[in-house]
């Protein structure tokens, strides 16, 4: 039974992409982070899974479709909050994140084909990693891993090897962290409501 795990938070003004700010604003950043989960989720809704999970910091809103499972985030830093989210999976779990818009149904049901191998790990452009997928998942690859710091990627990626794993490596994403990371990845998800919100406050901006 495969699962398609999403961990985000709820799109909050000054709780979410701060660091887009500036030149957006709070408001601004929390519409790209909203529009950056709604082709998340659609994405992981058009890959063929059997369960499909949301790990919540926060409140489900009008952006999340039906279909999903919500989980409550677990406390402590993300490295344990990524280990409680694999905790409540069972069997072949691909595990993304909120920030990378871009994503295709087909990039995701590639990293959830575990013949011949036994994770699969999407490098970040930033050095961190935007997915993760275990064919059984064990949250203790997970606890200990600096997360948010250039080396979270590899460090993450020689758990998994030294746990005797065999590591597929799916394409590097860039994460959507800076404004010049927000235009980068509208241009590579056109036609999706990132894209739009992209270009709307662009637009505005311009004026």
């Amino acid at each position: 039974m495969s699962t398609l795990l999403v961990i985000a938070k709820e799109p909050v003004p000054g709780r979410v992409k701060t660091r887009l700010c500036p030149p957006f604003t709070p408001w601004e950043a929390a519409r790209l982070a909203e529009a950056a989960l709604a082709d998340t989720l659609r994405a992981v809704l058009d890959t063929p899974a059997d369960h499909r999970v949301l790990a919540l910091a926060g409140a489900p809103g009008p952006w999340l479709p039906p279909g999903f499972t919500v989980l409550p985030q677990g406390p402590g830093g993300l490295d344990e909050r990524l280990a409680a989210a694999f905790a409540e999976c069972a069997g072949p779990t691909l595990l993304i994140g909120m920030d990378t818009p871009q994503v295709t149904p087909a990039l995701l049901a590639s990293g959830l084909d575990f013949g011949g191998c036994d994770a699969w790990f999407g490098p970040a452009a930033d050095g961190g990693f935007w997915a993760l997928g275990l064919k059984a998942p064990d949250p203790e690859l997970l606890r200990g891993v600096p997360m948010s710091v250039p080396e979270t990627g590899a460090v993450q990626r020689r758990r998994l090897l030294d746990a005797g794993l065999a590591v597929r490596d799916l394409p590097v994403l860039r994460d959507v962290d800076t404004a010049a990371d927000a235009r980068e990845v509208a241009g590579l998800a056109r036609g999706g409501r990132f894209a739009a919100a992209h270009a709307a406050l662009a637009r505005v901006a311009a004026r």
